[in-house]
């Protein structure tokens, strides 16, 4: 393990309890004392001093010495250093939802194109000559040679090309798989 990645460790275990934090936010407001850190918590100041420690070795805040007191200040360049390694990840998965953002939006408009000429089909109006039309068709079809139920019934089973195209395509996207 290399020493940024353990340092990095150390401070995301040090962010990792409630009560740490609240000591760091604390911190945010200026100099405080150990006795004014514990001051909001139930907890002896053993305990409050190990936490302290915890932070302190992670490099999250410093003590000074004034005195007999050994007032604490909160230590930015570790936050700081977590902080761009989380900023890695967010521009990472902001890109990826940026492109399939982009890839619904697209989607949803080639859906919304091809549903007006989907409804002016699907809503027949029946008319004396549209009546007789149809009826011939369904004459002529009757009339010639049937594909055996089998074959109906696989071809409905089939997923289309542009159906797995479009799985392609989404999955080459996102970079997840379907």
């Amino acid at each position: 393990m290399s020493p940024a990645t353990d340092t990095l460790s150390m401070t995301f275990a040090a962010l990792a309890d409630p009560t740490r934090r609240a000591m760091l936010a604390r911190l945010v407001q200026g100099e405080a004392s150990v006795n004014e850190l514990a001051a909001p918590f139930k907890m002896s100041l053993p305990a409050v001093s190990k936490h302290i420690k915890v932070l302190e070795k992670a490099g999250l805040l410093t003590k000074t010495r004034h005195a007999q007191q050994r007032p604490c200040k909160i230590d930015g360049e570790q936050l700081k250093q977590a902080v761009d390694w989380i900023e890695q990840y967010r521009q990472l998965w902001e890109g990826r939802l940026d492109r399939l953002d982009a890839y619904l939006q697209e989607l949803h408009a080639s859906e919304s194109a091809a549903r007006p000429a989907q409804e002016t089909g699907s809503a027949r109006i029946d008319t004396p000559d549209k009546a007789k039309r149809r009826a011939g068709k369904r004459a002529q079809s009757a009339s010639s040679p049937k594909q055996p139920e089998h074959a109906i019934r696989s071809a409905g089973n089939q997923t289309s090309t542009k159906e797995k195209t479009d799985d392609n395509a989404l999955q080459q996207q996102t970079g997840f798989d379907f």
